[in-house]
């Protein structure tokens, strides 16, 4: 088996892959890019009953490879930039090669994917970690099940400035309940629930927009969304109303989160991984 490791800047994702199928899927924590890659590695020989025979090579990929300059336990080991491990990853899952990916981790990255190109059409710092760093400040918890629990019964008219409030009709496809300003009223009687609803307003508006632009910009009317933002239910509503408003639909495959590892498994034999 080819094993792939993204180790991020928070979450560290391996998946074994055998063939063309996924058959190990793992995922850690840690303080580092060493301890959470190995530990990650280990929990999956350890748990599948798998020995080190089973695996023929092992390619990092993530914000925490540069950290990784050997072979891992004996085993050849290399690298594969993160951006390309998205684009294989993201056609694999999509089961489609001319596609947008909006890979949503701690920030957000944007790629255009095909057969022939895989390229960076741009990004944001905004993401999960801009849901959770302003949760801790404003809300008072890191808990993403409760900020997420918090943000289904928020209502967004007491945090941000709608059409609504400075307009009395429609303007062209906006409707009077659509964002003019994210947190542009900010009520003094705004709850914790209200202002959860608002942090993922304004994050995946953000993302959804620059995802419209790079649908348009590529004349394609599909997104595919990847990473860990891909399993947040209530940015999901709301990148619904932008397919809404846009017309530009957004997918979510099947083991999205994983995608950057299962790119990094995929590029074996294609020429695009580097030395370790």
């Amino acid at each position: 088996m080819i094993i792939g490791i993204d180790i991020g800047s928070t979450t560290t994702k391996a998946i074994a892959l055998k063939g063309s199928d996924i058959a190990i899927k793992i995922k850690t924590k840690a303080n580092d890019a060493v301890t959470s890659a190995t530990g990650a590695f280990g929990k999956m020989i350890i748990e599948n009953g798998m020995s080190m025979k089973d695996i023929e090579k092992i390619i990092i990929t993530g914000a925490g490879s540069s950290k990784i300059n050997n072979d891992i336990f004996g085993i050849p080991t290399s690298k594969i930039d993160e951006l390309t491990a998205i684009g294989l990853g993201g056609m694999f899952l999509a089961k489609q090669d001319n596609i947008i990916i909006a890979n949503i981790g701690t920030g957000t990255v944007i790629i255009e994917a095909s057969k022939d190109r895989i390229a960076h059409f741009g990004g944001s710092g905004v993401g999960g970690g801009t849901i959770m760093g302003l949760s801790k400040k404003l809300l008072l918890t890191e808990n993403f099940e409760t900020i997420i629990e918090l943000a289904s019964s928020g209502d967004l008219s007491r945090v941000d400035l709608l059409i609504e409030d400075i307009m009395e009709t429609d303007i062209s496809f906006f409707n009077r309940k659509t964002t003019a300003s994210n947190f542009g009223k900010m009520l003094d009687t705004a709850e914790r629930e209200d202002i959860a609803l608002g942090i993922h307003n304004m994050v995946y508006q953000v993302i959804g927009m620059l995802s419209v632009f790079a649908a348009r910009n590529n004349d394609l009317s599909k997104v595919v969304i990847t990473g860990n933002g891909s399993n947040n239910p209530i940015g999901k509503n709301i990148l619904a109303g932008i397919t809404r408003m846009y017309s530009v639909e957004f997918e979510y495959p099947a083991n999205a989160e994983y995608t950057t590892a299962i790119g990094a498994a995929l590029s074996n034999g294609l020429g695009r991984s580097g030395a370790g």
